[in-house]
């Protein structure tokens, strides 16, 4: 992990992480128990994140859930997925290549968002996932602990979020409000 200290939060770009795009219908029983049979927790609640020993499973779309696994078992979880699918219609694809993931920590970690996020991080729950922007980036953030979060972003635009995230976080720019 390639981490950035920046006083009001810790910034932390996540190097090899596994993700899963899964398409289809999330209230199928049968893509809920594949998802359950590849990362040990079934699929999470509309905007949440549901958390197993395998990994973790992120509500991103009525129709669609990201898997964060292993990096080096995503293509062959994203293999196992499609086949314990069956029947139903779903599309698992390995995305790791293609996406980026950041830790942004701190007890100022909800300011520093809030400043590119139009999401009201002070009252984002532990667990919720928001699908939104960063500046004018496509992004996804959720509150992982209480004075930590994780956002994605695409792979494209990584070093542009990590420079955002590192502005937001340095100090004299503390909102006072969170």
């Amino acid at each position: 992990m390639a981490e950035t200290r920046a006083e009001l939060a810790r910034i932390v770009r996540a190097e090899q992480q596994g993700m899963i795009t899964l398409r289809g219908d999330l209230a199928d029983p049968a893509i809920d128990a594949a998802v359950a049979a590849a990362i040990g927790a079934g699929l999470p609640a509309r905007r949440s994140v549901a958390t197993g020993s395998g990994g973790m499973a992120a509500w991103m779309a009525p129709d669609e859930a990201l898997l964060l696994v292993d990096h080096a078992a995503a293509h062959a979880v994203a293999t196992r997925l499609q086949t314990a699918c069956g029947e139903s219609f779903a599309t698992a694809v390995d995305v790791s290549d293609a996406r980026a993931l950041f830790h942004v920590e701190g007890q100022e970690a909800p300011a520093a968002l809030a400043k590119l996020c139009p999401v009201d991080t002070a009252r984002l729950a532990p667990g919720e996932i928001r699908r939104t922007r960063c500046a004018q980036v496509a992004a996804a953030i959720w509150r992982s602990e209480a004075q930590a979060f994780r956002l994605i972003c695409f792979r494209s635009v990584a070093v542009y979020v990590h420079d955002l995230l590192t502005t937001a976080a340095r100090p004299g720019g503390e909102v006072g409000r969170f």
